[in-house]
């Protein structure tokens, strides 16, 4: 069924009732109920219409049981991997578990031992540092280096630190925080050098779906079939239909042996079952959600522009390389001269807006920030106003600028940040 429903995502929604860590919890968190929460990695905007309907549907039937993915959850999923990555999935390689990063420890449970070499590409999502560290794994940082604007792999560098115990590299893609959508060429080099010393690929793809127009995202496993057997892509629709609380995820593995094993592990950790309406939803949100998506990118298009604009033209001290994909913000704040904790506190108490700070995603986040911009564009516009004028604080009075845009500024920002 085609969805015609012209979605609103300048409306705003009020979740501080609704149990959500992002903003229920503002005081408990941050000591201050007033702060702009703009840290955890979901959307405030409401889930496609034919999913909520399908999830109210379920819903309404009194019992909940102990669920199983039918056949045509799987379908579902295929066919927009297909239609959307270009990638032929088949039902035989997937398996359903309640997320992505219980996926990856399962991974790592299952085929790498204690005291083992797991790569990781800093700066990244700091769950990675945890699952590695918390099951005896040892970790080995492949830095991503910045050069002519933009984050790179570093190839010669990972060459240089892998040895007979690096068992293993988990690959984020597009990459959380910094933004990059890797190319298929990078993606082939990365694949080659795995092949070549042993080391299984673990793709985190959950963001696959945020892509921006100048970008293009590639299943590391499609690329060939050589790489489909060396890798398990760990995917989910809750960053795409902001689903994150139902819990539900697929992890793809081609290699039959690998298959088994996993299944194996994920069965001894008894993690194979998925949320009730969790499947549910990911098969609404897989057969109906393209329009709502569409749409969202769209908005979020603007909602980039916007940022990359106010931040360029007004917060200057602040610098952002422009995302190909996510809708996070790499924010280097190193230009205002202050220490890792005293930035944080900065964001937090003098701008009253709530970030991940940077050191969590490795000792090359200090001096970043991280901002969820899937957010109703007058609530991003505060935000953005709330810096500056928390920034023009620590400027010379002679250099400051107006801590607010005047009404017209505002309206003009806001329009251009629309298209």
């Amino acid at each position: 069924m085609t969805d015609t429903t012209h979605y609103d995502f300048d409306r705003w929604i009020d979740r501080r009732a609704s149990d959500s860590i992002k903003w229920a919890f503002n005081e408990q968190l941050f000591g201050d109920d007033d702060v702009i929460s703009m840290w955890i990695a979901d959307m405030d905007f409401a889930i496609p219409e034919p999913v909520s309907r399908a999830i109210q549907q379920r819903a309404a039937h009194p019992i909940y049981g102990y669920p199983m993915c039918a056949p045509t959850y799987s379908d579902a999923l295929i066919a927009w991997w297909r239609r959307r990555h270009h990638w032929e999935i088949q039902k035989e390689w997937l398996t359903y578990n309640p997320g992505v990063i219980p996926a990856l420890v399962v991974a790592i449970l299952a085929f790498t031992q204690p005291g083992d070499k797991i790569v990781i590409q800093p700066p990244v999502y700091p769950p990675f540092f945890n699952i590695v560290k918390h099951n005896g794994r040892q970790i080995v940082e492949n830095a991503l280096r910045v050069e002519n604007g933009r984050y790179q792999m570093d190839f010669a560098d990972l060459e240089k630190r892998l040895d007979s115990r690096t068992k293993m590299l988990i690959l984020c893609n597009p990459h959380n925080p910094v933004g990059r959508v890797w190319t298929r060429a990078e993606l082939t080099r990365l694949g080659e050098i795995c092949l070549a010393k042993h080391i299984i690929i673990v793709s985190d793809e959950i963001h696959a779906d945020i892509v921006y127009p100048w970008a293009k995202h590639v299943p590391i496993a499609s690329i060939s079939d050589a790489f489909a057997q060396n890798t398990i892509t760990c995917l989910a629709p809750s960053k795409t239909f902001n689903l994150a609380g139902l819990y539900a995820s697929a992890t793809i593995i081609p290699n039959p042996r690998w298959q088994a094993q996993f299944n194996h592990t994920l069965e001894s950790l008894a993690h194979k079952s998925i949320n009730v309406l969790g499947i549910v939803a990911l098969e609404a949100a897989y057969r109906c959600g393209e329009a709502w998506l569409d749409q969202l990118l769209d908005y979020l298009r603007g909602n980039l522009d916007l940022a990359m604009e106010y931040i360029a033209a007004r917060i200057p001290e602040i610098q952002v390389i422009r995302p190909e994909g996510t809708y996070l913000l790499w924010l280097d704040c190193r230009a205002l001269g202050l220490a890792p904790v005293a930035l944080k506190e900065f964001m937090l108490k003098q701008a009253r807006v709530a970030l991940n700070d940077g050191p969590t995603f490795g000792t090359q986040g200090e001096g970043f920030q991280r901002m969820n911009i899937a957010c109703p564009r007058t609530v991003l516009a505060e935000a953005l106003r709330r810096i500056e004028a928390a920034v023009n604080t620590l400027r010379p009075l002679r250099y400051s600028s107006p801590t607010i845009l005047n009404s017209r500024e505002a309206a003009r920002l806001s329009d251009d940040g629309g298209k």
